[in-house]
């Protein structure tokens, strides 16, 4: 019988606590920032086990977008890490570099992380946040807090300022269009430029249909 390593057993672990979570931040997005941030460790040369611990872990405390507890949520996770890292085989080193990881992992905090490994967790959730699939995101958030897509009056944010608590479509020009200048990595940088001519492609074919 194959034995199942810390990373595995921890998977499984989250997998069962995140199972209530909203689509945008469920175990597939989980295991997408996952496959992100093991790509950006081996291409940046990081310590991929300190990553992925990280990367697991960083959405194991989510709360919807409208709940005021919402811009906790890094904290809350990074604070959970840590008691679930006390039962695997991680130094009190390595638990301190992922808890800090996953606590200033996130757009609202506007932090800029100062480990390796918080700027590649950083970088592999913000990557999800873009592309096709940050669409896909976008718009799953927007519906289940009841946003209208657009601002009937100036869809894409032409002469207001962003406010992507009342139109879904205001979240490219608040956020998601800005995520390229914000990546740490090299790595990150490039695969993010890809996913920017995607999102304002969408934005391009979405004009000419409004």
């Amino acid at each position: 019988m194959k034995k199942i390593g810390p990373i595995e057993r921890l998977r499984e672990q989250v997998r069962r606590k995140v199972r209530k979570n909203d689509p945008a931040h469920d175990f597939e997005h989980i295991m997408r920032v996952y496959n992100n941030a093991k790509r950006l460790a081996r291409m940046e040369r990081v310590n991929s086990r300190v990553v992925l611990a990280a990367a697991l872990l960083h959405d194991i405390v989510s709360y919807p977008k409208s709940d005021p507890r919402s811009k906790n949520s890094s904290v809350e996770s990074a604070v959970k890490a840590r008691q679930i890292l006390g039962r695997y085989r991680y130094t009190e080193k390595e638990i301190k570099i992922i808890s800090d990881a996953i606590r200033d992992h996130s757009f609202s905090r506007g932090m800029v992380p100062e480990t390796a490994v918080g700027k590649i967790l950083q970088d592999a959730d913000r990557l999800d946040a873009m592309g096709a699939i940050g669409i896909a995101r976008t718009f799953s958030v927007g519906g289940a807090e009841k946003r209208p897509f657009y601002n009937n009056n100036d869809p894409f944010c032409k002469t207001h300022k962003p406010d992507d608590k009342k139109w879904t479509l205001d979240h490219f020009y608040k956020k998601l269009l800005l995520l390229e200048k914000k990546m740490n990595t090299n790595s990150a940088k490039q695969e993010a430029r890809r996913r920017v001519k995607i999102m304002k492609q969408f934005l391009d074919e979405l004009r000419e249909e409004i």
